[in-house]
């Protein structure tokens, strides 16, 4: 399978004492194409590992599947060039008959840093979620929820050999680690996160708090109400289109969270004292 990081030289530049030449850890980033019903969907930049993860969770998150019997097969291809080999960088999947397939490709590459690229219309930008949230309750202590981001933080192990990618992790309201994701697209982890979920079939996530690295955006709200996932927290800022969808699909969001303080934009009431 593909490498998550890979080594480069580099010129280290430090203000006051020598330069000094090293050898630099870099995250890897590589095109996916992922293929369902043998039509080309999509192809994305991301971290190679967990792709058959990223690959469910977004079609979790296109609307196109939410139960894990909706995706019977998921594979690499395999190559023919004098010898059959694996296909680390294509997936091929397949849906189950009694879900229709995704509806039209991707029309351009998605990078690591959109979620919604290449899609036809603006109309099809909002989806409509299989697991609407119902009342806002109470679900998560505030001291629980400050703690996420240095939880997160500790088991970031792509991070801390690069220092450049994301991280999505789904803890429970006590705070326990059940799934962390790391890529170089913020949407990715948390597509990778879900697609964890759907696979172990775990869906919808109605008990669960998603804690992000980076900032809060439209594309990752729209994520977590699709997986059913009542509370999104974010180390950086919320959109303004991010805190509008929270407000209306139920979902909690918080951003600047860090051990002190977070800042909660849509729905407090689902964090207690």
């Amino acid at each position: 399978m593909g490498r998550r990081t890979t080594r480069h030289p580099a010129l280290r530049i430090i203000a006051g004492a020598d330069t000094r030449r090293e050898v630099a850890t870099l995250a890897v980033e590589e095109p996916l194409e992922i293929r369902v019903g043998g039509a080309p969907f999509v192809v994305t930049m991301r971290t190679p590992g967990d792709d058959m993860d990223l690959a469910a969770g977004l079609l979790v998150s296109e609307g196109a599947i939410w139960d894990r019997e909706h995706l019977p097969t998921i594979q690499y291809c395999t190559t023919v060039s004098g010898r059959s080999e694996q296909d680390y960088n294509t997936l091929s999947l397949t849906v189950s008959p009694d879900v229709p397939e995704p509806g039209s490709a991707r029309t351009t590459t998605m990078t690591s840093a959109c979620g919604v690229c290449g899609v036809d219309s603006i109309d099809e930008v909002r989806r409509t979620t299989h697991f609407p949230l119902g009342p806002v309750e109470p679900l998560v202590a505030a001291e629980v929820l400050l703690s996420l981001p240095r939880r997160l933080r500790e088991h970031q192990r792509v991070f801390d050999r690069t220092g450049g990618v994301h991280a999505a992790g789904l803890f429970t309201p006590d705070g326990e680690l059940l799934c962390l994701r790391e890529d170089v697209g913020r949407h990715n982890a948390v597509d990778k996160v879900i697609g964890w979920a759907l696979r172990e079939d775990r869906l919808p996530l109605g008990d669960t708090v998603l804690q992000v690295s980076g900032r809060a955006s439209f594309e990752l709200v729209q994520k977590a109400s699709m997986a059913g996932i009542p509370v999104l927290s974010a180390v950086s800022a919320p959109s303004s289109l991010a805190v509008d969808l929270a407000v209306d699909a139920r979902v909690t969001l918080a951003g600047f969270s860090r051990d002190d303080r977070a800042t909660v934009y849509a729905h407090p009431e689902r964090i207690h004292d």
